[in-house]
């Protein structure tokens, strides 16, 4: 049964990719900020958005230091993500409260966070006011992923090694099975989206027809 909901509520319907742990150097302050109005804008050039609200710490650091770096992590990051969610910048350190380690970018003066499956360091291209976020277009310079967790798609054979992805309030998932689609076509082109039982078995039928009618020309 299908209800209705809120407006803002269409927000949250669209949420559900990896967390970036959004980290950033201004002189000699870093900051760092989970953030999940994450897309990615243009292949060519690479250009990624992030929307920041004006009232974030990051927000600041973004427009100063006009860089920034995306930290994909895992399930085992969850609380830390929480964290860095719920305290401001302003107050605290937060990287230096969490005794997470991090390393030196290739690209970029802001801190990368060891543990995390995944890096992307971009160069500010542009900030758009959009409602009441900004969204700051970053071009991409640099990116680094675990060789098992990431091979062109994430690879999602080891549960220490998916992404985390943020639901709403304080929950989280990762993400299950790996599935891959395949499109069959008509001898006149036409798609077919899957087969029913039916086709299948008269498939499975010719195809070990085929077979035994090698076999017998081999033999």
């Amino acid at each position: 049964m299908r209800r209705s909901l809120d407006l803002p509520d269409a927000l949250r319907l669209l949420v559900g990719g990896p967390v970036a742990l959004v980290t950033t150097r201004w002189r000699d302050q870093t900051n760092v900020m989970p953030a999940i109005w994450v897309a990615p804008l243009s292949r060519t050039p690479p250009l990624l958005g992030v929307a920041v609200n004006p009232s974030r710490h990051t927000h600041d650091m973004i427009r100063f230091s006009e860089e920034f770096a995306l930290n994909i992590p895992g399930a085992e990051l969850i609380n830390h993500t929480q964290y860095f969610g719920v305290v401001s910048g302003r107050d605290v350190s937060k990287l230096d409260l969490s005794k997470l380690p991090t390393f030196k970018a290739t690209k970029v003066q802001a801190p990368l966070i060891e543990g995390c499956l995944a890096y992307i360091e971009c160069g500010l291209e542009d900030a758009l006011r959009v409602g009441d976020h900004t969204l700051f277009v970053g071009r991409v310079v640099a990116v680094q992923a675990e060789r098992e967790a990431f091979e062109e798609t994430w690879l999602l054979a080891d549960e220490d090694l998916k992404p985390l992805h943020y639901l709403g309030i304080d929950r989280y998932a990762v993400l299950g099975t790996a599935m891959q689609a395949e499109l069959r076509t008509t001898e006149e082109g036409a798609v077919e989206l899957g087969e029913t039982a039916e086709k299948r078995e008269q498939r499975e039928e010719e195809e070990g027809r085929r077979r035994e009618e090698e076999e017998r020309e081999g033999g």
